[in-house]
Order: structure tokens, then sequence, then C-alpha cells
């Protein structure tokens, strides 16, 4: 590593760790710098993970960051989607043990930036494949659109996700049981979309290289009363699938 490389690295260390060992971290003016960057950090988490400071509050929530950014400095000077690793950090952190399913709604609102951010594509729609024959359709092979994303949690994540993005409580009559959802974009507007077991299902192995109808007979092996048609028009519309 030459001499710049050592002193960036040193620097970075120095700015969001043990800043001791740098010499140039003693002057008072990186002191400021040092806050700053902290700042920017917390700030760019509490705008990435909003559903989770609704649910644990801002002071906790900063307090809780603050010692992720320690441990997990941001590797790109863009912090757009910095937090990558934060609701794995939730899961192992032991204060948030009494919330369990905090670190799967701190995923959701991770799987809600990525579908922000991600590459736009021609969402396919039902009347594209409507004029397909029965062996056409069933041949068919699914592209799952660059902003898709699944979502499967032992938890009612989903519900508790959705109150939290409102500004609303958590209803006293929530029933904990596993939920599921489909993250996607449309017209550049993120939608998390509850699902059941067997769309999801579908959802993952449509997208996985297999044909329609191999991804709707292994969807019926474990939800043998489903309806296949059903639950694609239900994908289709929420634009799951790219052209």
């Amino acid at each position: 590593m030459n001499r710049l490389a050592c002193f960036q690295n040193d620097f970075t260390n120095a700015l969001y760790g043990d800043a001791a060992d740098f010499k140039p971290a003693h002057q008072a003016a990186f002191a400021i710098y040092r806050n700053t960057a902290m700042r920017a950090c917390l700030d760019a988490l509490e705008a990435n993970y909003p559903a989770v400071v609704c649910l644990v509050g801002r002071e906790w929530f900063r307090a809780a960051a603050a010692i992720h950014v320690t441990e997990s400095p941001p590797r790109d000077p863009r912090l757009t989607t910095y937090g990558d690793d934060f609701a794995g950090f939730l899961g192992a952190f032991p204060p948030a043990s009494e919330l369990p399913y905090l670190a799967d709604v701190a995923r959701l609102d991770r799987l809600w930036t990525e579908g922000f951010v991600a590459a736009d594509a021609d969402v396919l729609d039902a009347s594209m494949i409507a004029s397909l024959g029965p062996d056409a359709l069933g041949a068919l092979r699914l592209h799952r659109h660059p902003a898709a994303r699944t979502f499967a949690s032992s938890l009612p994540a989903v519900s508790i996700w959705q109150a939290s993005r409102n500004g609303m409580a958590v209803s006293a009559d929530l029933v904990w049981r596993a939920e599921f959802a489909i993250v996607t974009r449309i017209d550049h507007e993120v939608s998390v979309t509850p699902v059941d077991a067997a769309a999801w299902r579908l959802f993952q192995a449509s997208t996985e290289g297999a044909s329609l109808a191999d991804a709707a007979l292994s969807t019926l092996e474990t939800h043998p009363d489903t309806r296949i048609d059903l639950l694609l028009a239900s994908l289709l519309q929420a634009g799951a699938f790219a052209t």
C-alpha cells in the first residue's frame, strides 16, 4: 500500500473509529470534520430506515446508528444507499432484542430503497401475454423487473412496516403470523404489496429460470388449492415482471 493509500485508510479509520494514533486528528478542525461526517451518516440512515425510526424513536435510533457507523462506515461517499447491513446489525444488537420484528422491518425498509434506485425497465402487463395459447403461455419464461424484490418474515413485519411508514401505531389486534410481500416500482413509485405464500413462491420460481408451467407446478406442490391464474394476474398488476 503506497503512502497516499495508507494516509487515506488511517484518515477513514480515525474519522469513524479510534483516532488516538492519527496525529492530524488532534487538530480542532478534525473534530469538526468528524462530527459533520458522523451527522451525515446518521441523517442518511434515518432517511433510509423511516419505519425503524417510527418504531423506536429518533433518539434511540440515532444512538444505535452511531454504533453501526463506527462498526460499518460508508464505503461510498454517496450516502443515498448507505446502510445495506443495518438490518443485520439490528438483528444482533442486544438492546433491540425486545423487538424481534425490528430487523425484518429494517430489511423491508432496505428493499424499498433498493427498489427506488434500481435500474428502469418496461413493465410486463397482462395485455402483452393475453393472446398466448396454453402451450406458449406454459413455456413462457418470465423476467424479474430490476426493481422487484421479495420479502418473507416469520413475523407480521409487513403489517408493522406499513403502519410505521404511515406514522400509525401497530394495531393491538394484529395477528402474529408469517407475512410475505413483493416490492415493485411503476412510474417511479415504489410499492410494497402484501402477498400470500403461494404468490411469493410463484414469483420466486418463475423468475429463477423455470418456465411458467414448471413454476406453477412447483407452487401447486406446496399450495394445491391455489389459483395460479389469479396469482399471476396479481403479480402482473403489481409490476413484478419486465418485458
